[in-house]
């Protein structure tokens, strides 16, 4: 489909700017004289100020379409990294970082709907989820060191104008090549159809809260290890460890991204599978079982590429397919929790406890607080609906 090739581009080129800054803002962030609880709070506020953003987005693109929100969403975020470049003090890194966090908002409820509106068959729709995983990893692969070679060779400024040219430049591609109002409905047709409020609200579940309980821990142990990572790997000095390190993290994950027959499979069995596999790689990185960082940080990507997929199919299935703006918003606004509590609590115990086995303990408590779903009938899988899940 050509509006899922260019959609790929687009992810592809936002995930590249995203990860290229995941090694080198924890040492700008020490250049410019913060302390790592600051730096806590600085990655923290990030993921805080999606929530507006995500609230706002999940009822625009179920009304309006993906397209003005993801075009909105490249180009503002490129023009933050601009400014980003000319920050002399650790508060204007705060309050940039706050603003980007904001319009990257929008970015992944208007992608995912958009792709999930591609088609309404279950496996289709897990092979598009597991092609917007492929997109994420393939240039998480390559933009940690590429992010970490360019600070090393260029320096900071040079670094962050470099990412913002290049999302402004994508947004700009994406408005001539995303037309009309695309976004979730049934079928994607350059237009809103008619009854598009009806076909929505028809066969849509309400998910019930306990299951953002996943993207919630999930996203909360991600934080964790963004924020752990660089300061372990030396700051500053470090700078190429980081890259190199966040890279293995990704190759990891696209080795079980490209086993497309995992996705015969129920994604509860997956996701829950992927939680463990985290749960147990956070581990190694804490025990003492002579496991080197690197093997770890492998495997850990191994068990992301199996549970991302995994989830956003569960709330597909879970959500009856209907409204999905709506639902990945919510999915969208859990995980930004996440992923500001996890620095910030990083930050206040890593003198007293591993950041690590914190992450462990949350996985592992996500694991007997989300329940299995009961399996579906013949006719409720005639039907289209999904089964409210065992309690």
């Amino acid at each position: 489909m050509k509006i899922a090739f260019w959609l790929y581009f687009f992810m592809f080129i936002a995930f590249f700017d995203l990860h290229a800054q995941y090694p080198i803002l924890t040492p700008f962030a020490l250049s410019l004289g913060a302390a790592p609880t600051f730096i806590g709070w600085m990655m923290g506020i990030y993921s805080i100020t999606h929530l507006p953003g995500n609230l706002l987005a999940g009822r625009g693109v179920d009304k309006h379409g993906s397209r003005r929100y993801l075009i909105f969403s490249l180009i503002s975020a490129g023009i933050i990294l601009l400014l980003q470049a000319h920050v002399t003090a650790p508060w204007q890194l705060l309050m940039l970082r706050s603003l980007s966090g904001f319009v990257l908002a929008f970015l992944a409820p208007a992608c995912l709907a958009l792709l999930a509106s591609l088609s309404q068959d279950p496996i289709k729709q897990g092979k598009l989820m597991a092609g917007h995983g492929v997109m994420h990893t393939l240039a998480s692969v390559v933009s940690p060191a590429a992010g970490a070679f360019l600070v090393a060779q260029a320096g900071f400024a040079t670094t962050f104008q470099s990412l913002g040219w290049l999302l402004i430049g994508t947004g700009i591609i994406a408005i001539f090549l995303i037309k009309g109002n695309q976004g979730s409905t049934p079928a994607v047709s350059g237009h809103l159809t008619k009854g598009y409020d009806e076909v929505q609200t028809t066969g849509f579940r309400v998910i019930p809260l306990r299951f953002y309980l996943l993207p919630l821990a999930v996203a909360c142990s991600q934080g964790i290890l963004f924020f752990e990572l660089p300061l372990q790997a030396g700051g500053i000095s470090g700078i190429l460890n980081t890259g190199l390190y966040f890279s293995l993290l990704s190759l990891g994950a696209l080795v079980t991204l490209c086993m497309l027959f995992l996705h015969r499979y129920s994604p509860y069995a997956r996701a829950t599978t992927g939680v463990l596999g985290m749960a147990l790689a956070f581990y190694s990185m804490v025990a003492n079982w002579n496991i080197p960082l690197a093997v770890s940080l492998v495997f850990l990507g191994m068990a992301k590429g199996v549970l991302f997929p995994a989830m956003a199919s569960l709330f597909i299935e879970l959500s009856g397919g209907k409204r999905l703006g709506t639902v990945f918003s919510l999915q969208s606004i859990a995980m930004s929790l996440g992923a500001f509590l996890g620095p910030v609590l990083a930050g206040q115990i890593r003198h007293t406890l591993s950041p690590y086995f914190l992450a462990f303990l949350l996985l592992m408590l996500l694991l007997v607080t989300v329940p299995p779903m009961r399996k579906r009938s013949k006719a409720e899988r005639t039907a289209g609906q999904t089964p409210p899940a065992v309690v």
